[in-house]
């Protein structure tokens, strides 16, 4: 089954071969605002991900990269072009872990489980398989405040895989955490994607983050948000945040990031 958002326009030549890739973005425009007065957020986003890719998103705040994974998310509609995910909805994960506070680590999860139609019966046990996948057996009974910031994530992380979907939509999941633990949980986002053959989509400000983690980054331009450039990572995994290859690219994506954003001051 197939999940198509599209809004007014959508764009042509929308046909078999959109099946061929994870997510398909095509000629997207959002606007937020009264008709005639409406403020661009998105203008004219067109970007295909396949199957098992691991994209990073990258722009200056404010240049529309959480809009567009709320489109992409089926949370808005686009105001022109059309966006279709063939796998189905996608899973989202926040910056904000968002998980009830009055529920257990695995209670969290077994909610997502009961949402996705899995049978009561079998919630505890995939509960606590998911909990094992994201590194943190034994932690089904504990609250959220017993978690540290870290674990938090892994238990959101745990829930959005919970979902089913093989498309994972990632908001700037670490932004909010210390240099160390984020780089631990790069290493098990990079493990787990590897192992579940994921389709990652990974919102980020951070530079050195998004050429750290992605298979290739895309560059928004500031607002209204276009995609100004892209980069492919040749680089091997496991990568190091401080290893030359990242170092490097990093400074030259750098650069493009700040053009951009000195671009956008002079208007």
């Amino acid at each position: 089954m197939s999940t198509a958002l599209t809004g007014p326009a959508e764009a042509p030549g929308a046909g078999a071969a959109r099946e061929t890739a994870a997510v398909r973005i095509s000629h997207v425009s959002k606007a937020f605002g009264r008709p005639g007065a409406a403020a661009p957020v998105l203008d004219d986003i067109t970007l295909d991900v396949a199957p098992g890719e691991f994209v990073t998103l990258l722009g200056a705040s404010g240049c529309g990269k959480s809009t567009l994974l709320n489109l992409v998310a089926g949370l808005d509609r686009p105001t022109a072009g059309s966006i279709e995910v063939p796998g189905g909805r996608p899973a989202l994960m926040f910056q904000d872990h968002a998980l009830f506070p009055w529920l257990t680590a695995g209670r969290n999860i077994e909610l997502a489980l009961k949402l996705a139609g899995v049978p009561r019966a079998e919630r505890r046990a995939e509960a606590e398989r998911l909990l094992e996948l994201v590194r943190l057996d034994g932690s089904h009974h504990k609250r959220v405040h017993e978690l540290s910031g870290g674990m938090r994530q892994r238990v959101a992380m745990a829930r959005a895989l919970a979902q089913g979907s093989k498309v994972l939509l990632m908001d700037e999941p670490f932004a909010a955490l210390d240099a160390i633990t984020r780089d631990l949980l790069h290493e098990e986002l990079i493990r787990i994607w590897t192992e579940r053959r994921l389709t990652v989509l990974f919102v980020t400000h951070n530079v050195r983050e998004a050429v750290r983690i992605g298979q290739r980054v895309v560059l928004l331009s500031s607002r209204p948000g276009r995609v100004a450039r892209e980069w492919r990572i040749d680089l091997p995994q496991p990568r190091r945040i401080e290893s030359a290859g990242v170092s490097d690219l990093s400074i030259e994506i750098t650069e493009h990031l700040r053009g951009e954003i000195r671009r956008h001051g002079q208007h």
